[in-house]
């Protein structure tokens, strides 16, 4: 699979739903995880973090987020003390307050940055994202 921006985050995007923008932070902010493709096939139906399987490790914040020129971009990402099944991909999804089953997946991503793929082995994991930024509009 390429790498692909979800369509149902692009059409809420382009509907200005709540909780579609990538701006916020915290409880409101751009999450990224670790999955393993041989338990979550990506689905262009899929819409929220509940429709998720084959996560590794624990999800970390984007950090120093920019958007210029339409591209989003951010520092590298620092996954701590991962362990688990092998990791071929990344998600990155919008958190809210509310439930996983509200949180906006908004691209997955198997390249296009180094890091991955990986077999976790209780260390740190980092994802250097491309120099050109994460993903364009």
């Amino acid at each position: 699979m390429a790498n692909a921006l979800y369509p149902k985050w692009k059409e809420a995007l382009i509907q200005n739903s709540a909780d579609s923008d990538l701006d916020g932070s915290g409880t409101t902010g751009v999450y990224a995880l670790l999955v393993d493709t041989g338990t979550y096939t990506y689905s262009s139906a899929h819409q929220y973090y509940s429709d998720l399987s084959g996560i590794v490790g624990t999800e970390v914040e984007l950090g120093t987020k920019t958007y210029t020129n339409g591209t989003l971009d951010a520092a590298d990402t620092v996954f701590t003390a991962v362990s688990g099944s092998t990791v071929e991909a990344i998600v990155l999804y919008r958190k809210n307050a509310g439930a996983n089953t509200t949180w906006r997946l908004i691209a997955y991503m198997d390249s296009g940055f180094t890091g991955l793929p990986v077999t976790p082995n209780g260390s740190d994991i980092t994802v250097q994202w491309n120099a050109s930024g994460i993903f364009s509009l």
